[in-house]
């Protein structure tokens, strides 16, 4: 493939790693509208819930620094491409999960795929797009995936679930991964990193195990205990073990995690907004998907088309809100992102039994618009801080943020929720009256409470379904107020750190081809492109 056809074929180039993307984003919420569904079938607990929504980006989170680096090391496009597969092969064992236990083991496999293909998306775009203006289109339409993807989860999952089984919103990702290879084969050229670090397996281990056992302890602490002591050690040994991984990738010749990176406010505050706009993201779909079915009624159908305006607000945003930030700074453009993302987490909060359907409507365009205004132009800001050369480890060490956002915003928001959710259902007068060996089964979740009704007397039955639905309603205000005051905090340290606007450099970009130097530019600040 030569540079002329490199560069005729890159928009082609970008479509397949957007059409990827969405698939690889869609599976962190696709299965939310199921989740109703897994309680039935499966007979999940909130905590299996929690862990079937956060195996997979937990692993995605843990691996994507690796991923990026694999990358840069035998080839991007190699690496997207093996990554695809492995999803695919763990799309298929999930669909086929007799349990709740393998499900969360093998939507911990397919992470691994998609830790070795998201990094490689983003860091082809910044190596076939060699003109600023150009790469910063090109990424916005990245952005616009990335979170389309996300949005798209629970209306392409409750379109599945209205027509086949619940194994349905994994098997739908096969022929979109058989696509991807074939077309990534003829279409996206490969790149690596000319200067190739040593790898880090020892910092990358640290890494997951430090996030694994904060998250199962923040997950597991309702149902234990928040004060229990397998809880309380479970945080301290996250807390010794991530203290461990920073102090290593600081003293590492070869480290995973390019700490200095985080030295440029360009770099460090972007990132950071994009995680706690998916902190809020991840936590609102895992409690609304919930709150849509069980307390409102909703089918999984109708549930995920609920969602279609943010979707819609994405897609018809995000490629303005670059346009948007070269004109106003990105400091503006993202701080207002940030903060409708923080007002939709707030109206959430006060949604009631009773809520209308344009009430939801009209929050849930409110959470496009503010991802739409968020995420592109931190995205572009966090790209352009970095040397080009380092695209793929820049690029997963983004991704691990916004993963790592995700999976805290469906642990914590959740935890909170489940914790909330018992201590206002112990206090139903209706609840002393049952008895004592149902009350653990009923404080589970929602959905238990809801199936368990139906075995009761009418009279109990009402009863607890008026109280458990009220119990979830005050659990749900309370867990998205923790959400708000994320959301503004991020949006004041926007406001105080995050530079107003970067440098624009309109020269064009370097490709070094064998160490050639086209058109006579210096092919230092260039990958080598395979051709």
């Amino acid at each position: 493939m030569d540079i002329e056809r490199v560069q005729r074929l890159r928009w082609a180039a970008l479509a397949v790693l957007s059409v990827s993307l969405i698939m690889l984003n869609l599976d962190n919420t696709i299965l939310n509208v199921a989740l109703p569904t897994l309680v039935k079938d499966l007979h999940s607990t909130t905590s299996q819930l929690q862990w079937i929504a956060d195996s997979y980006t937990l692993v995605f989170a843990g691996l994507l620094l690796t991923g990026g680096s694999l990358g840069d090391r035998f080839g991007r496009k190699w690496i997207f491409m093996i990554g695809l597969f492995i999803f695919g092969i763990g799309s298929v064992a999930s669909a086929f999960s007799g349990s709740s236990d393998t499900l969360i083991l093998t939507r911990g496999f397919m992470g691994i795929g998609g830790a070795m293909a998201m990094p490689a998306t983003l860091s082809i775009i910044t190596n076939i797009f060699t003109i600023p203006k150009e790469r910063a289109k090109a990424i916005a339409i990245w952005s616009g995936a990335s979170g389309l993807g996300i949005a798209l989860g629970p209306i392409t999952g409750g379109w599945l679930l209205s027509h086949f089984w619940w194994g349905s919103v994994f098997l739908v990702n096969v022929p979109i991964v058989a696509a991807g290879i074939v077309a990534a084969i003829w279409i996206v050229p490969n790149s690596r990193d000319v200067d190739i670090p040593r790898p880090d397996p020892i910092g990358s281990l640290l890494s997951i195990v430090a996030l694994g056992t904060i998250l199962w302890s923040i997950i597991e602490a309702p149902s234990k205990g928040w004060t229990s002591s397998i809880i309380l050690i479970g945080f301290f040994t996250g807390g010794v073990l991530l203290a461990s991984f920073l102090i290593w990738e600081m003293k590492s010749s070869h480290p995973m995690l390019r700490l200095h990176f985080f030295e440029n406010p360009r770099f460090s505050m972007a990132a950071s907004s994009i995680a706690i706009a998916f902190f809020i993201l991840g936590g609102a779909s895992f409690l609304l998907t919930q709150y849509l079915q069980f307390v409102r009624g909703y089918s999984p159908l109708k549930a995920g088309v609920l969602f279609l305006p943010l979707a819609g607000a994405l897609l018809v945003l995000s490629p303005l809100s670059a346009q948007i930030a070269h004109k106003v700074g990105t400091k503006i453009t993202v701080a207002f992102g940030l903060s409708m993302v923080s007002l939709s987490a707030f109206l959430i909060s006060r949604f009631s039994t009773t809520s209308t359907l344009l009430r939801i409507e009209l929050t849930l365009t409110l959470v496009g618009v503010g991802l739409a205004f968020t995420m592109p132009p931190s995205a572009e800001s966090v790209m352009g801080s970095l040397p080009r050369s380092q695209a793929g480890v820049g690029s997963a060490t983004n991704g691990t943020l916004i993963q790592v956002g995700g999976a805290l915003g469906v642990a914590v928001l959740g935890s909170l929720l489940a914790t909330s959710y018992g201590a206002h259902l112990t206090a139903l007068h209706v609840y002393s009256l049952l008895p004592s060996q149902l009350r653990p089964v009923l404080k589970s979740s929602i959905g238990a409470t809801l199936i368990a009704a139906k075995s009761l007397p009418s009279t109990f039955a009402s009863q607890l379904v008026v109280g458990g639905k009220g119990a979830f309603i005050d659990a749900l205000s309370s867990s998205l107020l923790v959400a708000l005051t994320v959301g503004a905090i991020g949006t004041a340290l926007v406001l105080f750190i995050l530079p107003a606007r970067a440098r624009i450099d309109q020269s064009v970009d370097t490709l070094s081809v064998n160490g050639d130097e086209p058109n006579g530019l210096d092919p230092t600040s260039m990958n080598e492109l395979d051709l």
